[in-house]
């Protein structure tokens, strides 16, 4: 066994946790150590190809048909056409043949054209050129040539071939700029390092002589973990190690930004790299509408069974007399006679099965794909949902879930999260999500980015408990105001003013700002102030481009890091110089970051900001009284808030601290937890200096989508990681929270005064009276609940004193059951998925939603059931890895209350409609069989039951799944309560499902005994000749084609010319084809039972007498039941209906695209 496919499949699947499973070395330049070094062990890695594509030319067929015949409808119509083969079936296996070879044939045929395009696409990037060093020289190869080990040089706005670790730049400083749009989404400009002793390589012979070799982790998905080492031999000396981590490694797909080039080792190749590792083929989510579609088909099949059971047991009841055994003119075979009973009633029980498997509908399946492949396109080109400032629209991933957009559960879960830090993991996504906007009843939704605009504005500032206060600073854009504003609003004492420089200092020197002088960025141009060129400031995080615009309006002012000093201009304007000597990264956990730095003046200085729950504890002295005061009063308003601290090292210090994260950065295993360690010693014994207010304001109509999400009876909870104040703050301002709310609080300070058990029954016993007053009064009280971080874990901790997983969950439940709207804060995103896991497992079986805009938001899509991305500033994980992607959080409202609506509206009557007319086809031939005998005599020509649902009836349903309207847009997005009519999944419940079941049968019965009792008279044609079986079976087969499509045209609400065009124009083909058919003695064919008996049909006026009749009966108790409906029990969506013109005939714009943009107007 290769263990090695078996270690790659756990590195691979285990995104966001650093598993370690080995390592690998890589000889730079392919050149082997020098002796008495580690052994030379030639490894073999995959070369640099991409492939993406699912089939080859060779195993298409087998594959393809493979993957097709597991679906269980198609592999149960592949038994009954080999049935028909195999023995002697009343109908002709191209009657099955025909409708399976023309679904599989679509089906391949759509596959194999996806497929083809993936092939281009990989040889278009298998085969780009790429620059590699070999032998002091620069050759040109294909991308697909390279291999792990070869030095790559790489040009300014080249996009990186594979991963690859930075050796040099033509920079001094040997770092480089570059973009990850392409991976994550963002386009701002990160910096990237080379380690000192490769740096000084600048040429193509210096590179080439580079004897060395890295060590580094087996590839794993995480874009933002690397772990590894360089040792570079040199002669006559020990190998020097270097550590390597994600600040060293160059992803494939990133592009080179302001570098003019580098030098680089491939690292990781074709399949190996980090973007296709996290390219893997995703799991599928089923929607509701499936689940009721597979529960249908089950109960069909069983009527199915049933049908052929009770007609072989009658056949051989009849059989009984040995007239009717064996009439004269049907004697049975010698064969026949021998055949032992059971065979020959397996044999007839498998021909029953043939003769009435019609009533499952295989062209359902592709009706269902087609409307879900091409309805998912209106989503795409609504331009409501088309934003400007993007340039960009809504985005479809998967189109198998449209339908559940309109099945949100009457509840919405909002997640605020606040930390910068990223986190990514594999999301996996499906082609089955339309069905779940309306069945949604929980949406779990990402407030930074998401629910607000992301763009910072530094409000304030404290330092010692004096407030600085400039004017507003938008992130990025210097106002023109900005050289007469009023600095502060109060000056410090002489004792205050070495902490406000130091505060000052602090901010200036603690980030990761990259400073751009020049005129454009990108072709764009930016920092332009008074027509002069001036300073840009652009950073991953927001936050930080905001603080330091801030610091520049108080007068300090963050000039450029050159040769690992930072340089500051204070208020003096005098340059400031200070050494970069350690970056402590912010991550999620510490939710802090920090710098070491040596001033001038030869003194170390480690500076710190972050989050006031993890500054605090670490604070020995200075004003924290006042600043927490200041805190928690800005957090009540809902501003982001950060605090700063510093602490001066001893020379012993700063060298036990740089032994400490030396020993860590170099460890191969367990990197990160060492780094931690190393963290937790360093970051300690602060002096608190101030703390930062910064404002990240509700996005435009936020308030109001959530407001509709309320009216539509949806349930609202915000996770956060922010603090409890800041994010209340949020929730009242978007109108989660309204004034009139009481507020329950599940937090560790109550549990810490009472026990967690007394304040959950407190709780409890609270929600419980409230609903059983509100039974006696019209006036009921709306709850809030507030949960914190540790609370929860308590509460989903199992407790020692019960024998199940938890006693408190349940009782938890039922408190937010009753509540209107549930905040949970300084939430773990480990929590945050055990909050959506936890809602989904409750025995409601809620469908939940998940809304979010960047990488740290994607376990929690992953684990909802419908996830939607915001195309916003952390980046497109989120948007790239969920089911919908839209640009703005109010976009939500027309995605659920409309687009959601309106598709399980369609998907739902797609389905019950299917059905109803497969049980009016095949119920005649049922009841058939009670007057021929039960010989199996079909009472439809073979061309008709071909073409039943392959032709005549499924292209007008077909179109009105995708283009009918019960109710107009307008009013679908100004009365949010329609939404409740559909949620649920109403119209797919089962009495429905009956209704429509019975409905059939009654129009089958309609149909058959109407025709029976008109040849019961002995009807003649002019000519005096009687009509036979095959007229009365056209006679039958002619009332159902008109009824069914009748059916529909009477449910159709909104007309356009394309629906006349396809329901009448069904109808007249299947005239002409008739006439046709019965009109030409076909060649190839050897009977020719079908010959002018449509046309001695429609000579006879007492069939067309007849046919009309029919008709009307049997779609009479179906506009019965619509007219006492509406007038005895209306709900919301018939009210609607009344308030406007019913029927109405509106242009159509479905098809036709704007020629300004190319979008759709829907």
């Amino acid at each position: 066994m290769d263990f090695s496919v078996l270690r790659n499949l756990i590195s691979r699947y285990c995104a966001g946790e650093e598993y370690w499973v080995d390592s690998r070395t890589v000889y730079i330049g392919h050149k082997e150590p020098p002796l008495g070094a580690d052994a030379y062990i030639p490894q073999r890695y995959p070369d640099n190809r991409i492939v993406s594509s699912k089939y080859t030319l060779w195993n298409f067929i087998p594959k393809n048909l493979f993957e097709q015949f597991r679906r269980i409808a198609n592999f149960y119509f592949l038994l009954i056409f080999l049935v028909q083969l195999i023995i002697d079936t009343p109908t002709s296996p191209v009657t099955s043949g025909l409708p399976l070879f023309f679904v599989i044939t679509v089906t391949a045929i759509k596959q194999g054209y996806e497929d083809w395009l993936r092939h281009k696409a990989d040889c278009s990037i298998n085969e780009c050129p790429v620059d590699v060093v070999k032998e002091g020289t620069v050759e040109r190869t294909q991308s697909h040539k390279l291999r792990v080990g070869d030095i790559v040089m790489a040009r300014e706005d080249e996009t990186f071939p594979c991963d690859l670790i930075l050796l040099s730049s033509s920079r001094d400083d040997g770092t480089c700029y570059v973009t990850t749009t392409s991976l994550d989404g963002e386009s701002s400009h990160k910096t990237y390092y080379a380690v000192p002793d490769t740096m000084v390589f600048k040429t193509e012979q210096e590179v080439d002589s580079l004897h060395a070799t890295i060590e580094c982790e087996q590839p794993q998905p995480d874009l933002y973990k690397f772990v590894g080492r360089i040792n570079i031999y040199k002669e006559s000396e020990d190998p020097i190690a270097r550590p390597l981590g994600a600040e060293n490694l160059l992803l494939r797909g990133a592009t080179l930004k302001n570098t003019e080039h580098i030098y680089a080792v491939a690292i990781y190749t074709g399949m190996d790299t980090k973007m296709t590792l996290n390219y893997q083929s995703k799991s599928q989510k089923r929607s509701a509408v499936e689940k009721s579609m597979n529960a249908f088909l089950i109960v069909y099949l069983c009527i199915l069974i049933s049908k052929a059971v009770i007609n072989t047991v009658l056949k051989y009841a009849w059989q009984g007399s040995a007239d009717h055994d064996q009439p004269w003119y049907n004697h049975r075979t010698e064969i026949d006679r021998e055949r032992h009973v059971v065979i020959r009633a397996f044999t007839d029980f498998l021909a029953f099965m043939v003769l009435f498997n019609y009533i499952i509908p295989v062209s359902m399946y592709v009706t269902v794909e087609m409307q879900k492949f091409l309805g998912s396109y209106f989503i795409a080109w609504d331009k409501d949902m088309y934003d400007d400032e993007l340039g960009e629209g809504a985005q479809v991933n998967t189109s198998d879930l449209n339908e559940e957009l309109g099945q949100v559960h009457t509840h919405v879960i909002m997640r605020c999260y606040m930390d910068a830090g990223h986190t990514f993991q594999k999301l996996t996504s499906d082609q089955h999500l339309p069905g779940l906007y309306v069945q949604v009843e929980y949406v779990f939704t990402d407030k930074t980015g998401t629910l607000t605009e992301n763009n910072m504005e530094f409000i304030e500032c404290c330092v010692d408990g004096l407030v600085y206060i400039p004017h507003a600073i938008c992130n990025g854009q210097i106002l023109s105001a900005a050289s007469s504003i009023d600095m502060i609003d109060s000056s410090p004492g002489g004792d205050h003013r070495e902490h406000e420089e130091l505060f000052f200092r602090a901010l200036c020197l603690c980030h990761t700002v990259q400073v751009k002088e020049e005129e454009t960025v990108d072709s764009i141009k930016r920092g332009i102030h008074q027509g002069k060129p001036t300073s840009f400031y652009i950073s991953s995080s927001p936050d930080e481009v905001a603080l330091v615009e801030g610091m520049k309006r108080l007068g300090y002012t963050y000039l450029r890091l050159k040769d690992r000093h930072m340089e500051i201009l204070n208020k003096e304007d005098e340059i400031e110089r200070f050494e970069l000597l350690h970056v402590l990264n912010f991550d999620s956990v510490r939710r802090r970051m920090s710098v070491i730095v040596k001033s001038s003046a030869g003194e170390y200085l480690l500076f710190c900001k972050g989050a006031d729950s993890s500054i605090f504890p670490r604070v020995v002295s200075g004003k924290v009284g006042q600043v927490r005061a200041r805190v928690e009063q800005n957090a009540l308003e809902g501003l982001r808030t950060l605090c700063v601290a510093y602490r001066s090292l001893s020379l012993a210090e700063y060298e036990e601290a740089c032994h400490q994260l030396s020993d860590a950065k170099l460890a191969l295993q367990d990197r990160e937890q060492r780094l931690a360690q190393a963290y937790d010693l360093i970051e300690r014994d602060f002096i608190l200096l101030g703390a930062t207010a910064v404002e990240d304001r509700l996005q435009e109509k936020a308030a109001d989508t959530i407001e509709s999400l309320h009216k539509a009876g949806m349930k609202v909870w915000v996770l956060t990681g922010d603090k409890m104040e800041t994010a209340a703050a949020t929730c009242y301002a978007s109108k989660l929270f309204r004034r009139s709310t009481q507020i329950l609080e599940l937090t560790k300070k109550r549990t810490e005064e009472q026990s967690l058990h007394d304040v959950l029954f407190d709780l409890s016993r609270t929600v419980l009276r409230q609903r059983s007053l509100s039974r006696l009064s019209v006036d009921c009280q709306d709850y809030g609940l507030i949960i914190d971080g540790a609370t929860l874990s308590a509460v989903l901790k199992p407790s020692p004193e019960s024998s199940g997983s938890g006693n408190y969950r349940e009782i938890f439940l039922e408190i937010c059951r009753n509540c209107s709207a549930v905040l949970c804060c300084r939430m773990a995103p480990l929590q945050k998925a055990q909050i959506v896991k936890l809602i989904k497992a409750s025995k409601e079986h809620p469908i939940t939603l998940a809304i979010g805009d960047g990488a740290n938001d994607v376990s929690m899509i992953l684990e909802a059931h419908v996830g939607i991305g915001i195309i916003g500033k952390e980046g497109r994980q989120a948007a790239r890895n969920s089911d919908y992607a839209i640009p703005k959080f109010k976009h939500l409202k027309k995605m659920l209350l409309v687009h959601g609506h309106i598709y399980y509206i369609r998907i739902a009557e797609l389905v019950q409609y299917f059905f109803y007319k497969n049980v009016c086809f095949i119920f005649p031939q049922f009841l058939y069989q009670f007057f021929c005998g039960f010989s199996q005599q079909p009472l439809y020509d073979t061309a008709y039951l071909t073409l039943y649902n392959i032709s005549f009836t499924s292209l007008p349903i077909l179109l009105y799944s995708l283009i009918e309207k019960h109710v107009s847009i307008e009013t679908l997005k100004s009365d949010p309560t329609l939404y409740r009519d559909v949620a649920k999944n109403s119209l797919l419940r089962w009495p429905v499902f009956l209704y429509w079941t019975c409905l059939g049968l009654f129009d089958a019965c309609i149909f058959f005994f109407g025709a029976y009792f008109l040849f019961d008279n002995t009807t003649f044609t002019s000519n005096g000749q009687m009509f036979g079986n095959w007229t009365f079976g056209t006679l039958v087969f002619t009332v159902l084609v008109f009824t069914v499509t009748l059916k529909l045209a009477l449910d159709t609400h909104h007309w356009t010319w394309i629906n006349h065009f396809v329901i009448w124009g069904s109808l007249l083909f299947y005239v002409i084809f008739s006439l046709l058919w019965g009109g030409i003695i076909w060649p190839f064919l050897n009977y020719q039972r079908m010959y002018y008996v449509f046309m001695q049909m429609l000579s006879s006026g007492p069939a067309w007498l007849g046919i009309i009749l029919l008709i009307m009966v049997s779609l009479l108790p179906d506009v019965v039941k619509k007219v006492l409906c509406r007038t005895l029990w209306p709900t919301a969506t018939h009210l609607a209906q009344s308030n406007r013109p019913c029927l109405t005939v509106e242009p159509s714009t479905i098809f036709v695209l704007s020629q300004s943009d190319g979008r759709l107007s829907f």
